[in-house]
């Protein structure tokens, strides 16, 4: 489709053109999979610094979302899994780099909440333990919860695989992943998506993110 023929398609350094140092921005994918790889690749080349990621893992070396933590561009990382990049701990040690971790199901019930307007809610989940330190903990039924925040974000780069020209969304099978509940808890929301059909061609039923909630759509390969 040409670029006239949808208000929200836009090129990828079009659509990060907005975010600025400092900025708290949401990206979705699990590993690789489900990632907006060519986002990410425009937030490295905006050259924008001192951001704070929430995602649940920086990439790996050198690829997605550690392309960003090689360039020096993010001060802050609140995820779940980190280990597929090890230049994480390297920098958590050398002091260059901010590390929140979060459960993995604590971190998408406080992205949740953070869509939903609900400030905060209780877990057991990490309670007792190193994760709870500096947290609330109150017992609920004879067990400790703790007291977790909700997770919310200037800007959230999501991936999908397909949109129509409104911006209505559907995804693909486990690339899914933390994408559709980011682009609910963001003041400002980008998909990339594989394919732009037109309006009526996907099936209501199959839409997972209505076009409410997006406000870019930029064409990306692939995944």
């Amino acid at each position: 489709m040409s670029a006239r023929s949808s208000s929200k398609l836009a090129t990828p350094a079009e659509a990060v053109r907005r975010l600025k140092d400092g900025a708290v921005i949401m990206v979705g994918g699990f590993g690789l999979v489900g990632s907006p790889l060519r986002l990410i690749d425009a937030l490295v080349e905006s050259g924008i610094g001192q951001l704070t990621i929430i995602s649940n893992n920086l990439g790996e070396p050198g690829r997605g979302l550690g392309k960003l933590l090689r360039s020096g561009q993010v001060r802050k990382v609140i995820g779940s899994f980190f280990t597929s990049n090890p230049e994480v701990v390297q920098a958590y040690r050398e002091g260059r780099l901010e590390v929140e971790i979060l459960p993995q199901g604590t971190l998408a019930e406080a992205i949740r909440a953070g869509g939903a307007g609900i400030p905060a809610f209780y877990t057991p989940t990490g309670a007792g333990t190193l994760i709870s330190e500096g947290r609330e903990v109150r017992e609920f039924d004879g067990r400790p919860c703790m007291l977790v925040r909700c997770l919310r974000a200037d800007a959230a780069l999501i991936k999908a695989h397909k949109a129509d020209e409104l911006g209505n969304l559907v995804y693909r099978k486990t690339a899914r992943n933390f994408n559709p509940i980011m682009a609910t808890a963001a003041d400002y929301v980008v998909a990339e998506v594989d394919e732009v059909v037109p309006t009526g061609r996907l099936g209501p039923e199959t839409i997972v993110t209505p076009h409410l909630f997006v406000d870019a759509v930029v064409l990306g390969g692939n995944q």
